[in-house]
């Protein structure tokens, strides 16, 4: 018997994404968002290789996306004078295209809300699987029972702590943080913007500060314990960012006196999700980074899309059969999502170590870093990807 009413949590990437599919294939779908409005802004995420492109042609958004792209950012690493040590290719860094968070979320929010239920400014409190569905309750609004809940949010994931487990036994630490703060000036891009700018970041031990890139209008990365902080409290965040970036050199006290101004601030740490074995629990999935996130190493946005894709096109061809289509989900996606439990961008960017930072500037200019490049490139391109819009058309 074919499932029909589904609630996803997350009204980012991974949820409109999932919302447009499962829509497409019949199901009734509702989005709730936790956060009052969509969120706009936010830093550049960006997309690489055949796979990403043949999910976004599919979703028929490649030409709004390249409507909206931000450009490619080159990253030239400076000693204290100024004077450079390093160079990092935006080609790296970007990929073929990249776009604002926010400015995806509403591409794909508007080729949903015509069809599909948004809630905003409410989120999940309880998860009650039953016979024949799940009975869930909200914080704000009545309970209602649907047939499959997606966790669509984030690496924090409400929907993954409800039905798996507390979040330190999911996700690991990885031994940094990191803030943006301010919208880049190229975040809405002026007629005749340049389509490559250049970024400029200092380094000293276990610190990172970048200025002028399209991710933000200033980016910090550092080394630290895990730290005690409410993760709504803004002004708790600006001064742990600059008591933990005191005293160094280069633009950085600057860059630390423009923060008291930006309201665009967000510091979150660097974790991974830890490798699950199934990224389904009876009619609970989790899609993106709730399921197999890694911050900032470069895989979130397309494993979300990708993910959102592969769910919806394989519960499309079980006939609404959960248990066939999760489980052959998490087959799909942790050989995909493999390459995001390797990389760990704190500690590239941010090496704790004075050696650490000479042999990544190093490498940086070797050929190792060229393979490095073709391998991630590679990776993203590692999946038998189905045309699941023309089997599911041919049943």
């Amino acid at each position: 018997m074919r499932t029909n009413t589904v609630l996803i949590s997350g009204a980012s990437i991974a949820g409109p994404a999932l919302a447009y599919w499962l829509n497409r294939y019949g199901y009734a779908v509702t989005v709730i968002e936790r956060a009052p409005a969509l969120r706009t802004g936010g830093q550049a995420v960006d997309f690489k290789g055949e796979t990403h492109r043949t999910v976004l042609e599919r979703m028929g958004i490649v030409d709004d996306i390249y409507a909206h792209r931000t450009g490619t950012t080159d990253t030239v690493f400076v000693d204290d004078k100024g004077e450079q040590v390093a160079f990092m290719s935006g080609d790296f860094t970007g990929g073929d295209v990249e776009i604002l968070r926010g400015d995806l979320a509403r591409i794909m929010y508007e080729k949903t809300v015509g069809s599909c239920e948004y809630i905003f400014g409410d989120s999940i409190s309880g998860l009650t699987e039953t016979d024949d569905g799940v009975w869930v309750e909200f914080e704000k609004g009545a309970p209602r029972q649907f047939d499959l809940v997606f966790g669509a949010d984030g690496i924090h994931s409400r929907v993954r702590r409800l039905a798996f487990g507390p979040e330190r036994e999911m996700v690991k630490y990885l031994g940094h943080y990191y803030c943006v703060a301010g919208a880049s000036p190229w975040a809405v891009k002026p007629e005749g913007a340049p389509q490559r700018i250049t970024a400029h970041a200092h380094n000293t031990p276990g610190r990172f500060a970048s200025s002028g890139g399209q991710k933000a209008q200033h980016w910090f990365i550092f080394a630290a314990p895990e730290l005690d902080y409410a993760r709504g409290d803004v002004e708790a965040q600006r001064r742990i960012v600059k008591e933990t970036f005191a005293g160094m050199g280069w633009e950085v006290p600057n860059m630390l006196a423009d923060i008291d101004e930006l309201d665009d601030l967000y510091l979150d740490s660097v974790s991974m999700v830890r490798k699950m074995k199934s990224y389904s629990k009876g009619r609970i999935a989790l899609v993106g980074d709730a399921g197999y996130g890694n911050t900032l190493g470069g895989f979130g946005s397309g494993a979300a899309m990708v993910g959102a894709y592969v769910i919806a096109g394989e519960l499309a061809l079980a006939g609404g059969d959960h248990t066939v289509a999760f489980a052959r989900y998490s087959e799909i996606m942790r050989r995909y999502a493999k390459m995001a439990g390797s990389a760990n961008a704190g500690r590239f960017l941010a090496p704790k170590t004075a050696w650490g930072l000479k042999f990544r500037n190093w490498f940086l200019g070797s050929f190792l870093f060229d393979m490095m490049f073709k391998a991630s490139v590679d990776a993203k391109n590692n999946i038998d990807l189905r045309d699941y819009p023309a089997l599911v058309g041919a049943n």
